[in-house]
């Protein structure tokens, strides 16, 4: 992929931010080019600790019972905030949901779901969606869920955005789903410190994992990670841009959320708020602190074109930089854990040919990888249809059975 700019607008740079996460979318002056972050934490336990240096990372820093859940029948619901590391390699915190059934036995199965998150706002998160509501923030694979709850597995759920939301930045929740992972399993109340380990997720939570898995043997080589179930990947973020274009799209408003999402994440070397005209600012505020139908809204039928005042960021390397960064294809680090992969054919919102060729690249590496197709009309509807599949796989790993592979 070439890095000269298009023509027109500063087109390839600033469409690939704004169009990173689709598979996974007034004011004005200089006063309002800086980054927008979240509203402020009015809950203490998601606060960011002031002495996060001196804490490993993945270590416990507060631990809180929570109601139980209609949604989860004989389940205990624990929430755990621990420090985890961002981008730049400097300390943050996050906070993990763990679901624990009554029926799990000391050390069973440990699975780490990281659920789809399409937001700007931690009200967005899973471990405050789970108790809304609202019928738009509800946990729509909560029959999965269930699915392994039955089966004894004791399931962690990662705000995986990290405490800004950011949203498109992928290797972060990498970092963040590992490090829960290693702080669930220092929670002695939980009983799951000699646990097997399972990773599972689709679309941006499929991100989530291929990254976490794929940062394991470096980062977290301790961990007994034995199988890791992915769906629907965006395995190459920029690639995908090229893909979508700069057309007015009902979705734009997910793709402009990623833009946001990595300049939170990036803000001295993704400076998207410099670029927005007075619309795009004025959109901006609108999606700041919104979930996945106000960003929807805020951005149906737009185009970059719309938003954008200035041309500048499409030829900075910088950018690209922070794209290639976040995008698994691109990532020399290969995973250990035997892996399932699903996808459609078909589906338009992802690169599919990355997936391919990240696969390829798995199983020449020596990597167990069984690779699945499920047809299917849309993106979302593969995640239903390969979701079993999926489950039973990790099963397997469980027990201890061979991994299959079809490289």
């Amino acid at each position: 992929m070439g890095r000269s700019p298009s023509k027109g607008l500063s087109a390839r740079a600033l469409r690939a931010v704004f169009t990173a996460c689709v598979a996974v979318a007034g004011a004005g002056g200089v006063a309002a080019a800086a980054p927008i972050y979240p509203a402020s934490e009015t809950d203490p336990f998601y606060v960011q600790p002031s002495n996060l240096e001196s804490s490993a990372a993945g270590q416990p820093i507060a631990t809180r019972p929570m109601p139980p859940l209609l949604a989860f029948p004989d389940t205990d619901v624990w929430q755990v905030k621990y420090r985890t590391t961002n981008s730049q390699g400097r300390p943050i915190s996050s906070v993990s949901t763990v679901l624990v059934p009554h029926t799990r036995p000391v050390g069973g199965p440990l699975l780490s779901y990281q659920h789809i998150i399409n937001a700007l706002g931690p009200r967005c998160a899973p471990s405050r969606t789970l108790y809304t509501n609202d019928p738009d923030l509800q946990i729509k694979e909560a029959p999965a869920l269930n699915l392994a709850l039955q089966r004894g597995w004791t399931v962690a759920l990662p705000d995986h955005l990290g405490p800004n939301s950011a949203y498109g930045a992928a290797k972060l929740g990498g970092f963040i789903t590992l490090d829960g992972i290693r702080a669930v399993q220092r929670v002695p109340e939980l009983n799951v410190a000699e646990s097997p380990v399972a990773l599972a997720g689709y679309s941006g939570g499929g991100m989530a994992s291929a990254w976490a898995a794929a940062l394991a043997p470096e980062y977290a080589p301790e961990l007994n990670i034995v199988g890791v179930a992915e769906g629907g990947v965006p395995m190459n973020i920029g690639k995908m841009a090229n893909g979508l274009g700069m057309q007015p799209h009902p979705a734009f408003g997910l793709a402009m959320a990623a833009a946001l999402g990595l300049e939170r994440e990036y803000p001295d070397r993704l400076p998207i708020s410099e670029q927005l005209n007075d619309r795009g600012l004025a959109m901006r505020s609108d999606m700041a602190n919104a979930c996945t139908n106000g960003i929807l809204a805020a951005g149906a039928g737009r185009s970059a074109t719309e938003v954008a005042k200035t041309t500048d960021l499409m030829s900075s390397p910088q950018a690209w930089e922070v794209l290639d960064e976040n995008s698994v294809e691109l990532y020399p680090g290969v995973p250990t854990a035997p892996i399932f992969e699903w996808h459609s054919p078909t589906d338009v919102l992802i690169p599919v040919d990355s997936i391919e060729t990240t696969i390829a690249r798995y199983c020449a590496a020596g990597v167990r990888v069984q690779s699945e197709l499920f047809p299917s009309p849309d993106h979302l509807s593969t995640a239903v249809l390969g979701l079993p599949t999926a489950l039973d796989y990790l099963d397997a790993r469980f027990r201890g059975d061979p991994a299959p592979s079809n490289c």
